[in-house]
């Protein structure tokens, strides 16, 4: 069946689907979710990270997500914390600790849109307290490969945008460099003889899908880079503009005199060693000027009287591009009452928590978590596969966000937990702590308090 697609729009109901006057020059791409992405990612990566070195908002908006997402880490609760916490000390391959290892990868999603990371077993000897580490690889490391035939690729499987897939569309491997390509082009190369083959069991792969069937993400300022550009120069033209405000001159003008010869005295001008008159303008001093001469002083450009209104603005949209709110990327909470900032930090602490929710733990942290056991299971620190099994599963505890008015907070908190609608451990849990911790260390408190020697003539 065949159709006149633009006579078909002509007739749409819906304005935004018409092709009239206004709209027929707009004609946006119908790529596929992979093919939208990419085509684009690679400009995408390299301007938003170039934005992110250079332009102070978008690096604000990065680190506002960064914060609010991972703050000083998250936390697991499950079996066997001592064996975890000993491994996050060195959970990197570059030597960091796991927290340390989840704020670059969350900035890397972020910054340009996805990261990859290899599970990397160890041997016993390397002394580990669990023979395994995580390895982070920028997105350039898996290139934007699609082939139906390669070689070492298995029969009926097809790669994708540098991703193996299967007959059922399973994830089975991907095609990496061994080294960044843009460090060491010479040895990254052509895609030929240099990419390799990593089962897709050994790799994470953290990113958002912005469409449904989308297997590469995109950053964060993806929808603002132009306005974030475009805004950069125009603020840099009104800076120079200021600049130019600052060269403050005024210029003598004089009736034309006898040649060589002073107007009123007949006498010749006195010339500096620079060729000017020697008539300069200094704090406090008041030249007197000769009959006939008079003074005119330079009229530089201002910043315009709607200079700061157009910039908020242009921030104001640039904030709702990013997701973040713009009190908390310019840092401007002027005029703003605690009614509206709690309900505009609560939304953005609900996408934060999505983020976590549906992005980070089942993409990053679960997996981690069960390699973790898998390798202290296979290194003996784990004895049996049950124990390995339980030691897979946690829950995660991210950072708690901070509180708008923290007794008002906590008493309403309180009486969440005095009506039944909540458990205290769910409160402690918000807080970003452990509950069994927190119910260990009261048990210790309280025997500390017993175990005190009072003071002469007082019961403890």
């Amino acid at each position: 069946m065949s159709f006149d697609f633009l006579t078909t729009a002509a007739n749409s109901p819906y304005t935004g689907g018409s092709y009239g006057r206004r709209l027929k020059a707009w004609r946006p791409s119908n790529l596929g979710p992979q093919k939208s992405v990419t085509s684009s990612l690679p400009a995408l990566r390299s301007r938003s990270r170039d934005l992110v070195r250079n332009d102070p908002i978008a690096a604000s908006a990065v680190r506002c997500w960064t914060n609010s997402t991972v703050g000083h880490g998250i936390t697991p609760r499950g079996t066997h914390s001592d064996l975890w916490a000993a491994w996050a000390e060195v959970a990197d391959t570059g030597g960091s600790s796991f927290d340390s290892l989840t704020v670059a990868a969350v900035k890397a999603l972020l910054e340009s849109g996805e990261v990859f990371a290899r599970i990397r077993p160890r041997k016993l000897s390397d002394g580990l307290p669990v023979p395994m580490q995580i390895e982070l690889l920028e997105s350039e490391f898996v290139p934007s490969l699609d082939a139906d035939t390669y070689s070492g690729l298995p029969d009926g499987n097809i790669i994708r945008s540098g991703i193996e897939f299967d007959r059922i569309g399973r994830r089975v491997a991907y095609w990496m460099y061994r080294t960044h390509p843009g460090d060491y082009p010479n040895q990254a190369g052509a895609w030929a003889g240099n990419l390799f083959r990593i089962p897709a069991d050994s790799v994470l792969h953290l990113y958002e899908p912005t469409r449904p069937g989308a297997i590469r993400g995109v950053p964060v300022l993806s929808p603002v880079i132009a306005k974030l550009r475009t805004l950069g120069d125009f603020d840099d033209a009104v800076l120079t503009r200021q600049q130019l405000a600052n060269l403050f001159a005024a210029f003598i003008t004089q009736p034309a005199p006898t040649p060589g010869a002073d107007p009123i005295a007949g006498m010749p001008v006195q010339i500096g060693n620079n060729g000017a008159a020697e008539v300069g303008l200094e704090p406090g001093v008041v030249h007197t000027l000769l009959p006939g001469e008079s003074v005119e002083f330079s009229e530089p450009p201002d910043a315009g009287a709607t200079y700061h209104e157009f910039m908020r603005d242009q921030m104001l949209m640039v904030a709702a591009g990013v997701g973040v709110p713009y009190e908390l990327l310019l840092g401007d909470t002027k005029d703003l009452s605690d009614r509206a900032m709690r309900m505009t930090l609560g939304n953005f602490y609900r996408r934060v928590e999505q983020i976590i929710w549906t992005v980070l733990v089942p993409r990053f942290l679960n997996p981690i978590r069960a390699a973790w056991a898998k390798a202290a299971f296979l290194g003996g620190q784990i004895a049996t596969e049950q124990e390995m099994l339980a030691a897979s599963k946690c829950i995660w505890s991210p950072q708690a966000q901070p509180k708008m008015h923290p007794t008002q907070d906590i008493q309403a908190a309180a009486l969440e937990v005095q009506a039944g609608f909540r458990s205290v451990g769910s409160v402690i849990a918000q807080n970003g702590d452990d509950p069994d911790a927190v119910a260990q260390e009261r048990a210790a408190d309280l025997v500390r308090d017993k175990t005190l020697v009072a003071p002469a003539g007082r019961q403890p």
